[in-house]
């Protein structure tokens, strides 16, 4: 499995922002990456970047409904993503959990749409700093990956983003320890669970990720990639945070 470096535009982006996944595509063209590279715009863009990117890198949401379709005003479904373009979808993101309210069993059922409609999700899970201040940090997380994970979850389905909620957009980062520990732990969670194919499900950090820290992010131990938030606007700051991924063997 390669390793990823995945862009969330969350609510950004019009029309004319599809300029910067064409420089991205170009500047990919020129310096091909030692990584797989997914950029998840708004669902409004992904059909007019699917056209000008044509394959150049994958393209996924931000969220699905768990429903394939009906009566749910307002919400996109993971087939619908599909058709237009996307390959992967993000599920269960901090701010979806904080704004909307979505349970660990919620993102579950998005998870298992995504698979359904033929999606790798993207099962996004963290603490607050509340819970990292009082010592819950590893059993928030091993909780949510327990149940935000549904059975079947492997490495052709399923990849998993782990996002201190305290450190996104914030500018604050963990330490390269913190970070590695916590990669650490959830890697020998899903061990416990799914056994030698969680080798093989790649384990991305997220949190205030930029050009000027990837590097060292994305050499630790057990980081298989980065999510990255509003430094994956500009394609000059995220062609750098994915020029910062080091070729590889695999995760782990």
């Amino acid at each position: 499995m390669r390793k990823l470096v995945a862009g969330n535009w969350k609510m950004n982006g019009l029309t004319a922002s599809l300029d910067e996944l064409v420089a991205l595509k170009s500047i990919l063209s020129r310096a091909v990456p030692a990584c797989d590279v997914l950029v998840c715009p708004p669902a409004t863009l992904i059909a007019p970047a699917a056209q000008r990117v044509q394959g150049a890198f994958a393209l996924g949401g931000q969220d699905c409904h768990a429903q394939a379709k009906g009566a749910h005003t307002g919400d996109v479904s993971a087939e619908m993503l599909k058709d237009a373009g996307a390959s992967h979808v993000i599920v269960g993101h901090s701010e979806r959990r904080q704004y909307h309210g979505e349970t660990s069993a919620q993102v579950a059922l998005k998870a298992q749409a995504a698979w359904r409609a033929g999606l790798t999700a993207v099962i996004c899970i963290g603490e607050s700093l509340e819970q990292r201040k009082v010592g819950d940090a590893n059993t928030v997380c091993q909780s949510q990956l327990k149940e935000s994970v549904p059975e079947g979850a492997a490495a052709s389905n399923t990849v998993i983003a782990y996002e201190p909620v305290w450190a996104i957009g914030t500018g604050v980062t963990p330490t390269s320890a913190d970070i590695a520990d916590m990669h650490g732990h959830l890697r020998a969670c899903l061990a416990a669970r799914l056994g030698e194919a969680a080798r093989g499900i790649l384990l991305l950090y997220g949190g205030s990720v930029n050009p000027g820290n990837a590097a060292d992010i994305l050499s630790l131990p057990d980081v298989d990639g980065a999510l990255v938030g509003g430094a994956s606007l500009k394609s000059d700051d995220f062609s750098r945070i994915i020029a910062a991924m080091k070729p590889q063997a695999g995760p782990g």
